[in-house]
């Protein structure tokens, strides 16, 4: 796809220009230097012409944290951008370290490279131009990306040569998942471990990764986006607006997911804060796999991935369903074990019971197993059929549902995960009574 790569000192609107582009609020904007750190990926078109759009680090002509990190991510930009976008800002002017990023951009070789004047919301074209022409890039166009003014003029130029987009059936089919977990649990080097590529910035400084960072491979010809979240911290240790962003958006990059890599450390102990964030996987509904990292610095004895594997099972009983794989992502060990998982997880979405064998189970299972009397009567089971929905979903008609005890719909659940092999996705289902209909659902 075509990309346009964003690139610029910090604080002139990179962020806030990219999110109006693809018109979501994925980049983090914060008034501080350097909030962005890795490149941002995002899917953007104008007048039915796709591009991809990198959101990319502020630049500065002196060193400070994560600036070498910061200055290679931004090169990796650059080289695989088509145009580059380099963004100044009207209202902070020129210094140092625009010239600094201007001397860099013209070793870029073959490059189509547009200027910018962010931060115009007036004066859109007075006569103090000759600053921004000494840059060497030309007549700049000027914006406001805040208030979207002279935004389409720009994106004119931007898309000129870019034909027009067909719908794209392989992005339809890619498989979306997220990776979520405390800081440091190695996150972002299974990323790079997957991508085999320094796709994002790895540090043992706690929360170095901020923004949820989408990346799209191949795996096995088959195609995926992965995506890299910020470590989630305990309420009381979150001490800045961009962190509390960066929660927020973890929480976007679940709803945006099919599925869920939650990585523990397995070199320590798991804690509360392990659990609440596998809270987060079970509210979502969605597949996930339990990912327990570092695997090469667990000391090993013969029954230590049982151990393990109990302690996991005894921390997280509300994802029992969850599979759990043991990995290295430093030393890329095991790593292929998460897709074998992904394979025989979306044979489990997928699967088409038979409506007449799905009967016949439950009502022998209701038959050996009657439900108890609750709530003045007892459970009567009439029907049972298999609906639409992201995880194998279930509608079981009764005499009236509020005779239901949790016990026995858990009973239930067990008998049609053990008969039909369902055993490593959420399941969904729903008791209605039998003069009712089915409302927002379709049966397979």
């Amino acid at each position: 796809m075509y990309k346009i790569a964003i690139v610029g000192k910090p604080n002139v609107g990179k962020s806030t220009l990219f999110n109006r582009l693809i018109r979501q609020k994925k980049s983090i904007v914060e008034n501080e230097i350097g909030v962005t750190r890795d490149r941002i990926y995002g899917d953007a078109s104008w007048l039915n012409k796709n591009f991809e759009l990198i959101d990319t680090g502020g630049i500065t002509s002196v060193e400070h944290d994560f600036q070498k990190d910061i200055r290679m991510q931004v090169n990796f930009a650059i080289d695989e951008a088509n145009e580059i976008l380099f963004l100044v800002s009207k209202k902070e002017g020129i210094n140092a370290d625009d010239y600094y990023i201007a001397k860099m951009l013209k070793k870029s070789k073959n490059k189509k490279i547009i200027l910018a004047v962010n931060k115009s919301e007036s004066n859109l074209d007075d006569d103090n131009q000759n600053i921004f022409y000494s840059l060497g890039f030309g007549k700049p166009f000027y914006i406001s990306a805040e208030h979207s003014i002279g935004v389409g003029d720009l994106l004119d130029f931007l898309t000129k040569d870019i034909p027009t987009s067909e719908v794209n059936k392989e992005e339809e089919e890619r498989l979306k998942f997220c990776i979520i977990g405390r800081p440091n649990v190695g996150k972002s080097t299974l990323v790079n471990c997957i991508l085999n590529d320094q796709r994002v910035l790895v540090s043992p400084i706690a929360n170095t990764t901020r923004d949820s960072i989408d990346c799209k491979f191949t795996y096995n010809k088959k195609l995926y986006t992965i995506i890299d979240t910020a470590g989630i911290r305990r309420k009381g240790k979150i001490s800045t607006a961009v962190e509390k962003y960066a929660i927020i958006r973890t929480k976007e990059a679940i709803e945006r997911s099919k599925m869920i890599l939650l990585m523990l450390d397995g070199s320590c102990d798991f804690n509360e804060q392990d659990e609440v964030i596998g809270g987060l996987a079970y509210e979502a509904n969605i597949p996930t796999i339990i990912v327990v990292n570092k695997w090469d610095a667990v000391k090993k004895e013969t029954q230590t991935m049982n151990e393990i594997t109990r302690l996991v099972r005894q921390r997280f009983k509300y994802l029992s369903w969850a599979p759990i794989v043991f990995i290295s992502a430093k030393e890329n060990k095991r790593v292929q074990t998460i897709f074998e998982k992904i394979d025989e997880i979306h044979k489990q979405l997928t699967m088409k019971v038979n409506t007449s064998l799905l009967n016949e189970i439950v009502l022998r299972a209701a038959a050996h197993n009657p439900p108890s009397l609750f709530k003045g009567g007892r459970l009567s089971i009439n029907y049972a059929t298999q609906v639409q929905g992201q995880v194998p979903t279930f509608v079981i008609f009764t005499n009236d549902p509020k005779y239901l005890h949790f016990s026995y719909a858990r009973f239930i659940e067990n008998t049609i995960r053990e008969a039909f092999g369902i055993t490593m996705v959420p399941i969904t289902i729903y008791y209605k009574d039998k003069n009712s209909r089915i409302r927002g659902v379709k049966e397979q």
